[in-house]
């Protein structure tokens, strides 16, 4: 009977593929004939996945770009109960995306259909009083960190920490040499910049991040820049931007940004997904990001949290350099850059503290979460 099992998946963004593609493999080992529907990107359908909206049509951020795109997502909303009850789905999974996700999970659940949510919201962050919706919202709660699972706990919802994927599927070692020669690279420093996978992360910060190298390569005359392009789209934007520049030996990837990371010296990022993935290559990292003013002025207000970056959240200190909205400047970015290339001493303790916090992260991922999800769906 599990093997004809129907289950939809519901991705955010590009790390919600990332993601959703390891869940579905682990999850075909026990239900080798499931049928996975919903909305994922490409590594998803890799996996036999099918999409029904393209996944950029849900990869959106803050106040005030969902509004304008309210109709259409409340329209992908409704479309997707409609399909999932009309075609009994025996379980449904939000990955990321809680505003977009948790409605749905909750229709559904009232419906008869399990759900279940993987990647918590922020919810011990800033608006806790979510943690109400959440609890008639989903069977079961998915957190990628050891401090989330404490706080589900604490409030009687059904959870499993899986620990991050990706800690259990980047090397320990970083393959730097190996990276470089993949991507024609020579010894010299390499500076890697990822301004995100949205198209607005990529309008605020892709000029502000190539500014910053700009000004490094001054420093550094040797000084290889690298940008991996998160989608086509992303691509074509950081294009646009490089057309206002005198650089013609950056070079724009499509996709690889593992590889990137790996070929990396330092890395200049969104926050995000991208610097766990940093932290877990051992790649010193300078964090940067910019909702917008009225965005950043609403949000303030109301998080609970010191930092942005999931190095730092995760020792609850500054780890690496973040510098957000208005602390946004070259003038912050450019030495907190620089001083990684310049003091190699700094690199090595930096190091030290990621294998730590590696070692913490490492529990099971993609297989203790289909592992979790199959008792679930058993569980008559």
């Amino acid at each position: 009977m599990g093997d004809s099992y129907k289950i939809g998946i519901v991705a955010g963004e590009i790390s919600g593929d990332q993601l959703g593609a390891g869940l579905i493999c682990s999850l075909k080992s026990y239900y080798p004939e499931a049928e996975f529907v919903g909305i994922g990107g490409s590594k998803m359908v890799e996996q036999g996945f099918s999409s029904l909206f393209p996944l950029d049509r849900l990869s959106v951020m803050g106040f005030i770009e969902p509004i304008k795109r309210l109709p259409e997502l409340l329209k992908m909303r409704k479309s997707l109960f409609k399909y999932f009850c009309d075609k009994k789905f025996d379980l449904v999974i939000g990955i990321d995306a809680p505003d977009f996700n948790l409605g749905l999970e909750k229709k559904l659940r009232n419906m008869g259909i399990k759900t279940a949510h993987y990647v918590s919201p922020s919810v011990w962050a800033w608006r806790q009083n979510r943690i109400k919706k959440i609890r008639s919202s989903v069977d079961l709660m998915i957190t990628l960190l050891p401090f989330e699972e404490d706080f589900y706990k604490k409030n009687n919802i059904p959870v499993v920490c899986v620990g991050h994927p990706l800690a259990e599927d980047l090397a320990l070692k970083s393959g730097t040499s190996e990276a470089r020669q993949k991507l024609d690279l020579t010894d010299d420093p390499v500076l890697v910049l990822m301004p995100g996978s949205r198209a607005s992360e990529v309008q605020k910060l892709s000029k502000l991040f190539i500014d910053a190298a700009v000004q490094c390569k001054k420093k550094l005359a040797n000084l290889q820049i690298i940008i991996p392009a998160a989608t086509p789209e992303r691509k074509i934007q950081i294009q646009k931007t490089l057309k206002n520049y005198l650089l013609n030996d950056v070079r724009i990837l499509d996709g690889d940004s593992h590889l990137a990371i790996s070929a990396a010296d330092v890395v200049l990022l969104s926050s995000g997904t991208s610097t766990l993935e940093a932290m877990l290559m051992r790649k010193p990292m300078v964090v940067s990001y910019r909702l917008g003013i009225l965005t950043y002025a609403l949000i303030s207000r109301i998080v609970k949290i010191k930092y942005a970056a999931l190095p730092n959240l995760l020792v609850d200190e500054p780890l690496v350099p973040e510098y957000l909205e208005k602390n946004a400047t070259l003038e912050n970015i450019v030495p907190a850059v620089m001083n990684f290339f310049d003091n190699p001493d700094d690199v090595i303790k930096l190091k030290k503290r990621y294998e730590v916090i590696h070692e913490s992260l490492k529990c099971g991922g993609s297989d203790m979460a289909a592992k979790a999800l199959v008792r679930l769906l058993d569980d008559k």
